[in-house]
């Protein structure tokens, strides 16, 4: 389906519900409706209701169109789902900046019904799983994505072999940082190319800081000027420039120690990649009567044993994280989970899937 949205009154009719729900969406825009009501995505928690103002949507896509040089006449191909921040934002932005916009209900490959020589867009954003399945199955998709102005990868963490892939692409690829209370990204990080960079850097106007946990906090006009805090640990280079560490609320403790499993997941994940492998991991606290929290692997497979490989690449992440990180960072045993748990906008969803495993190896 595609949205002229300089030209409301050619707009297409919907073929199914979805292609309904997105186009009444952009039809309250167009009559100039003052709040909405969307859904967190509860990667961390219950989903939960946010009324966001017509105002804080405006400034965030006007910022984003400025710091990618959007203009009107842009094509965008939106295939994210519309039914939460970032797919209601890529809408907000075509409406806004005056782009034509392409509509997709999400799938795994958005790009699959495209002819890569004839298919033309400016603008994209994309989960990381959704990138990394059109690079692994459909690399000869690769011009229509060397053709754009800029692609969004959002939702989800990006896997260093995922990285390392991205630099086939010739157009710059960012990550975004933000939440459905900040109304999408506040922040982006180039992941490609000669200006690829750990930092994320903030959009002009927003105001960063940190509380006494070292959780990031964010005021700006998107969060209607209001103190956002996360739980997100970071680290500052300067003002507006900030590396994810990770959550406060992921944080394991094991025999007194607190481990942040996302960087014990980073060197695991890179080293996967080194040996082919590219299953999903997440490193978890499970209960432990002397410990407290032991650190466990939980890797994504359907088989029902590690492999020799996968046993050889683990022990050499093994070695790399005691002399990274320190002997306390070890996750000491290997969990199979035959599919990780995601919520409705494809984060992992951690509490579930660890309640997956521990349901599945219970005597």
């Amino acid at each position: 389906m595609t949205i002229d949205t300089l030209r409301s009154e050619t707009w297409p009719d919907p073929q199914t519900d979805y292609e309904a729900e997105t186009l009444a969406f952009c039809r309250s825009w167009q009559r100039g409706q003052t709040e909405f009501i969307l859904h967190t995505s509860g990667s961390t928690g219950t989903p939960k209701p946010i009324t966001l103002t017509r105002a804080q949507m405006r400034a965030s896509a006007q910022l984003t169109g400025q710091a990618l040089g959007l203009q009107a006449g842009n094509k965008a191909l939106v295939c994210l789902n519309s039914r939460y921040v970032a797919g209601v934002m890529m809408l907000v932005r075509g409406l806004e900046l005056g782009m034509t916009l392409t509509v997709q209900e999400p799938s795994g490959n958005p790009l699959s019904d495209f002819d890569p020589d004839q298919a033309q867009f400016d603008f994209t954003a994309f989960v990381p799983l959704q990138l990394q399945t059109i690079l692994d199955t459909t690399p000869q998709k690769l011009p229509i994505l060397n053709r754009m102005k800029a692609i969004l990868v959002g939702g989800a963490a990006t896997s260093p072999a995922l990285e390392e892939a991205l630099q086939r692409i010739t157009a710059p690829v960012f990550a975004t940082y933000g939440m459905t209370e900040t109304v999408s990204h506040i922040a982006l990080r180039r992941l490609n190319g000669p200006a690829k960079s750990d930092f994320f850097t903030a959009l002009a106007g927003v105001q960063l800081g940190v509380d006494d946990r070292g959780c990031l906090h964010i005021t700006a006009a998107a969060s209607n000027f209001e103190r956002v805090q996360t739980n997100d640990v970071v680290e500052f280079a300067d003002s507006t420039h900030f590396r994810i560490v990770g959550r406060a609320d992921t944080i394991i403790n094991s025999g007194g120690v607190k481990v942040q499993p996302e960087q014990i997941e980073h060197i695991i994940a890179g080293i996967l990649g080194e040996y082919a492998l590219n299953q999903r991991i997440m490193v978890a606290g499970l209960a432990d009567q002397r410990l407290g929290q032991r650190l466990v692997l939980l890797v994504e497979t359907p088989a029902h044993e590690v492999s020799t490989q996968l046993q050889t690449a683990v022990s050499v992440a093994q070695d790399a994280i005691r002399q990274r990180i320190g002997r306390y960072a070890v996750p000491k045993d290997i969990g199979i989970v035959p599919t990780f748990v995601e919520t409705a906008t494809g984060k992992l969803d951690r509490r579930a899937t660890v309640a997956a495993y521990l349901s599945k190896s219970a005597p």
